[in-house]
């Protein structure tokens, strides 16, 4: 069973900053790939950045540069520290190893960013 939760969401005034929190299992978090991804009301789930066991990094456009995920080794989790916050980085945020290997969600946590 993968083991991912998510936490650190909340409400944020626009220009701010939140970080998120993704603990893992230890088998997931060393095997795997992991990434952030976010829904917003009334859209599609869209990744947001993806951290491989080697370190590397991507983003989606829409966050490089006020985005940025890393992960501690010794705590098993990822994170995912969101600069500059606009309204629309308002979502429920997940993180998740490739989707084709784990289909399920987890509850996710929800960022709000006011205007």
């Amino acid at each position: 069973q993968v083991q991912l939760v998510e936490s650190g969401g909340g409400l944020v005034q626009a220009g701010g900053s939140l970080r998120l929190s993704c603990a893992a299992s230890r088998s997931i978090f060393w095997n795997y790939d992991i990434s952030w991804y976010r829904q917003a009301p009334g859209k599609q789930r869209e990744l947001v950045a993806t951290i491989t066991t080697g370190d590397r990094t991507n983003y989606a456009d829409s966050v490089k540069g006020r985005f940025t995920i890393s992960r501690d080794n010794a705590k098993n989790t990822v994170y995912l520290q969101m600069d500059s916050l606009k309204s629309e980085d308002t979502a429920v945020y997940y993180c998740n190893i490739p989707p084709s290997i784990n289909p399920h969600w987890g509850q996710g946590t929800q960022v709000t960013v006011s205007s």
